[in-house]
């Protein structure tokens, strides 16, 4: 069904409440890092000003538990997009109370606010057993529109409950947008052939999204710590590397589910190992067949592999990549990650969509990310809706028929 944009609200004179991702990495000084996700949003932000409304921000900031942590206040936000926007971002001093609703009353058109941590308050993340919260929530804005993708796979106060109090005028923002049409196309018309790059520490956290693709991809591509899973359920010797022991029945289900597809399953053919991942330096290149040492733990994809991964990867159409293929923020062992970001930028026939944390990093560490058709904010919202092909924030807003 498709969905309210936010071109169709008429903004002039109205309060816009937003929702956004501002979930940014702090340093120990408190100030941003990296600002992408605020850049993402800034089209969205600017259209809503433009239309002579004032804007309402609304976001969370890693994982309070419903308590206040100075350590995770958005003022940090709130000055890096003023700077960005080249105007005053007046930061509350909280998400409701009286003195939000006091603050809300007297925006006038081109005013913006940022809301404090969402997740100060348990009934962000609990909107059932808080009504009360996302009740207040509303009463800040006319209409509400969401431009969080990263966030819209919680069914939170803020990207699903809120939009009960908005009948008729919950739209999706820019972002939202661009990203929901990008993995709908992907998913419904993808120039062959479609390769797919899983990567990441669990098995268990992308078992949906695998199973979901299995049935539109040509090719797959596994790395990371949930290679040794599979590695291990084909009966080879991975020592101490991480494995989810209760699934190896459950990676071999995949890999006959692939076989009889006839889908191509890559895995890595040698290993970067280590004693002790505090310790780079003594670290060692092992063959997948002749197996980990005891007491060694696999931390990266090795050279051969790289070499193989990256020729495959040149004969794609279209690429999907989400997740490190090693313990990326150890420089030593990031190689294999970056290098299969610069093998996908290289590629410039394919269509390319990377997504969560890691990946992007990478990406951007490696200087290609102008070189990416689509850089995807969500990692875990980018694999839910390649899984059910929705999200519940998506869900919640206004059907245009």
């Amino acid at each position: 069904m498709k969905k309210l944009s936010l071109k169709s609200l008429d903004l002039k004179g109205k309060k816009v409440l937003m929702r956004v991702d501002f979930n940014v990495p702090l340093d120990k000084s408190g100030h941003v890092t990296d600002d992408t996700r605020i850049l993402s949003s800034l089209p969205s932000i600017r259209y809503v000003l433009e239309q002579g409304a004032s804007l309402i921000l609304m976001s969370h900031l890693g994982r309070p538990e419903g308590k206040k942590d100075s350590t995770l206040s958005l003022k940090p936000c709130a000055e890096r997009l003023s700077k960005l926007l080249g105007r005053k971002v007046i930061m509350a001093s909280d998400c409701i109370g009286k003195d939000v609703t006091d603050l809300t009353k007297k925006l006038k058109a081109g005013d913006v606010v940022l809301l404090e941590n969402l997740r100060f308050h348990p009934g962000e993340e609990d909107p059932e057993n808080h009504p009360e919260f996302v009740k207040a929530l509303s009463e800040l804005g006319n209409c509400y529109v969401n431009d969080a993708f990263s966030s819209a796979h919680r069914n939170h106060a803020s990207t699903a409950a809120i939009c009960k109090w908005f009948d008729g005028v919950s739209a999706e923002g820019f972002l939202l947008s661009k990203e929901v049409c990008v993995l709908k196309d992907l998913l419904q018309n993808p120039s062959r052939p479609f390769h797919c790059i899983i990567g990441g520490a669990k098995i268990s956290t992308k078992i949906g999204a695998i199973k979901a693709l299995l049935g539109k991809i040509d090719k797959l591509y596994i790395g990371g710590a949930m290679a040794y899973t599979f590695l291990k359920a084909l009966g080879k010797n991975v020592g101490n590397s991480v494995v989810e022991e209760k699934h190896l029945s459950l990676a071999l289900e995949l890999l006959k589910d692939a076989e009889k597809r006839k889908i191509t399953v890559v895995l890595p053919s040698d290993l970067v190992v280590v004693k002790d991942i505090l310790d780079p330096s003594q670290s060692k290149i092992c063959k997948v067949e002749t197996g980990v040492p005891e007491g060694w733990e696999g931390v990266d994809i090795g050279p051969e592999t790289i070499t193989l991964f990256s020729k495959n990867i040149a004969e794609a159409k279209t690429i999907l990549w989400n997740g490190p293929l090693g313990v990326y923020e150890v420089p030593e062992f990031a190689l294999g990650t970056c290098s299969i970001a610069k093998a996908i930028a290289k590629n410039r026939e394919a269509t390319s969509v990377v997504g969560g944390g890691d990946s992007i990093a990478s990406i951007h560490a490696s200087g290609v990310q102008d070189q990416i058709t689509h850089l995807s904010t969500g990692g875990g919202a980018m694999l839910e809706f390649l899984e059910f092909g929705t999200l519940p924030g998506v869900e919640a807003l206004t059907d245009v028929f």
